[in-house]
């Protein structure tokens, strides 16, 4: 995720995460078609596209990310809006000083609730 947050810049990066359980098991980065420092629009064919690989793949939607290249580390009012999969984990990248940080978040109707992530070295 970090490779595509950072290949994206100065625009949001975006993408989804599949896997099984709450095990992260791929990483799909789908093009952000409002190629925006401040909002994204999963591309539509790459999205469907994705969808179907992990289909194919028996692996289940578990997180979308994003990035917020210039803050904030929480949801924005847009993405409070605009959240198309409210069951679904959200992962935010955002910059800290000379580095990038991840969050999780469960986004409900009426409030936003941050979760633990756990990373776990490649095998």
């Amino acid at each position: 995720m970090l490779e595509h947050v950072l290949k994206a810049l100065p625009e949001e990066a975006c993408g989804l995460l599949g896997g099984c359980g709450e095990f992260v098991e791929a990483v799909l980065p789908v093009t952000n078609q409002m190629h925006s420092p401040v909002r994204f629009f999963m591309e539509p064919v790459e999205l469907l596209e994705s969808f179907q690989w992990l289909d194919k793949n028996r692996l289940a939607l578990l997180a979308i990310y994003h990035s917020h290249p210039k803050g904030p580390d929480q949801p924005s009012a847009t993405d409070l809006e605009l959240l198309w999969y409210p069951g679904c984990a959200q992962l935010i990248w955002f910059p800290v000083l000379d580095r990038w940080d991840v969050k999780g978040f469960f986004i409900r109707k009426n409030y936003t609730e941050e979760i633990n992530l756990i990373f776990e070295p490649d095998s």
